[in-house]
């Protein structure tokens, strides 16, 4: 396994660059993470839409997010396969078709998180900003969001992690993510899989590890802020 590794890292950190497409593990965070910067704006307003006073808007956003979410990753990565290109009329690379796939998943998901940030500020603190005349898009935007995506931020970079491993399935499109990178890595050494696969877990866990230990001391910074005297 060493063995494996000290040849072959390079390929797993970045694929063939710089003498070809960047790949590897370098790849795999870049996906995960524009796909949840991307993701965000979309899944704010999904959000704001879910608890909106009118009934319509919160129902028709209700049913999306319901859609999406029991859809499977790999269902809407081969939809925007296939339907991203005839949408735009030219040819969409497997790196976009992932990010698209991702926006979609990652924003049904993300808004329920957000949504719950919403729904957990005091009902006093919006009922007093409307008493001073403060409309309700200014209440949102002013008084209920800065405080919600505070509180939801551990939240949301737990989700970055969970987002990490769903990019393995860019594999399915040839994608060079970090899964894609090990295989082509078996396919060169032919005899070792479990060895190559092991490293592939390792990577995944050290990782996520580091990043759900991050998400909580994040966490209790936030309490620890939100329980500070004002």
């Amino acid at each position: 396994m060493l063995d494996i590794l000290r040849e072959y890292w390079p390929m797993l950190l970045v694929g063939q660059y710089p003498n070809g497409p960047l790949g590897g593990l370098a790849l795999t965070l870049i996906l995960a993470a524009l796909g949840l910067a991307l993701s965000l704006p979309l899944a704010l307003l999904i959000a704001i839409a879910r608890v909106s006073p009118f009934r319509w808007i919160a129902l028709s956003s209700r049913a999306l997010v319901n859609v999406v979410r029991g859809m499977p990753l790999l269902m809407l990565i081969f939809w925007a396969y296939f339907a991203v290109p005839k949408l735009t009329g030219e040819a969409v690379s497997g790196f976009w078709t992932l990010i698209c796939a991702l926006v979609i998943y990652e924003s049904a998901y993300l808004s329920e998180v957000i949504r719950s940030g919403i729904e957990a500020i005091p009902k006093g603190q919006i009922e007093a900003s409307r008493s001073l005349g403060v409309g309700y898009w200014t209440t949102m935007r002013k008084v209920v969001l800065p405080q919600a995506l505070f509180n939801v931020l551990p939240s949301m970079t737990s989700q970055f992690v969970s987002t990490i491993k769903e990019t393995s399935l860019g594999y399915v499109i040839s994608v060079n993510e970090l899964t894609f990178a090990a295989n082509q890595v078996n396919n060169l050494v032919l005899t070792q899989p479990l060895q190559v696969f092991g490293i592939l877990a390792i990577i995944y866990f050290l990782v996520c590890f580091s990043l759900s230990r991050s998400v909580a001391w994040l966490d209790q910074w936030v309490r620890r802020t939100r329980a500070m005297p004002a």
